[in-house]
């Protein structure tokens, strides 16, 4: 913890970096992504402050949209689609992803009853591929798509798509590697960048 308490002491010495940030924000993408510490987007896509809106979740889950119980997750799609104006919504699964390998391993969360019920809203169980690979690279592919299919059914995504000004993409990156893949809807596959 010292080195990152170290650092925080000296980040703020630097204002002039940070005096236009006051001025308001105006990202131009939402990136939702997994909790998992090894997944930073602004270090992925080498964006400075005010670049990417984030939004992280266990296992990058966009949960079912519900006006009579808002969540935390739609509240802050809807506040980046209608009043940021985000022109792109990428979707970012990983490999490794505890979540969606517990998830193709059916493993007892009954432990763990937040994460047991949180995963229940992964939209659909990833198929399992190769229970063997722990990087669960397919699993994670096909969660990705799954959440991508949720997102759209939010009525402001669904409302931002229609009329042009939005765009979604999943992309999958590889801790292991640093790679990122972009889903193609042409031939339906993940592709380097």
């Amino acid at each position: 913890m010292q080195p990152l308490i170290d650092n925080a002491r000296t980040f703020g010495q630097r204002p002039e970096e940070f005096t236009k940030l006051a001025e308001g924000q105006s990202p131009q993408v939402l990136f939702i992504t997994c909790s998992d510490s090894r997944v930073v987007p602004a270090l992925i896509t080498g964006a400075a402050p005010g670049q990417l809106f984030e939004l992280r979740t266990a296992g990058n889950i966009v949960p079912p949209y519900a006006s009579e119980r808002p969540t935390s997750e739609a509240a802050t799609i809807e506040y980046a689609v209608e009043v940021l104006g985000v022109q792109d919504i990428v979707v970012c699964g990983h490999s490794h992803c505890g979540a969606v390998g517990a998830l193709v391993r059916g493993d007892d969360l009954d432990p763990v009853p937040a994460v047991r019920d949180w995963l229940a809203y992964a939209a659909t169980r990833p198929e399992s591929h190769d229970p063997d690979d722990p990087a669960v690279a397919a699993s994670v592919q096909h969660h990705v798509l799954a959440q991508l299919l949720r997102l759209r059914s939010y009525p402001c995504v669904e409302k931002g798509l229609a009329e042009g000004r939005l765009r979604v993409r999943g992309w999958y990156y590889e801790v292991h590697t640093g790679s990122v893949l972009a889903h193609h809807t042409d031939t339906d596959t993940f592709q380097a960048l």
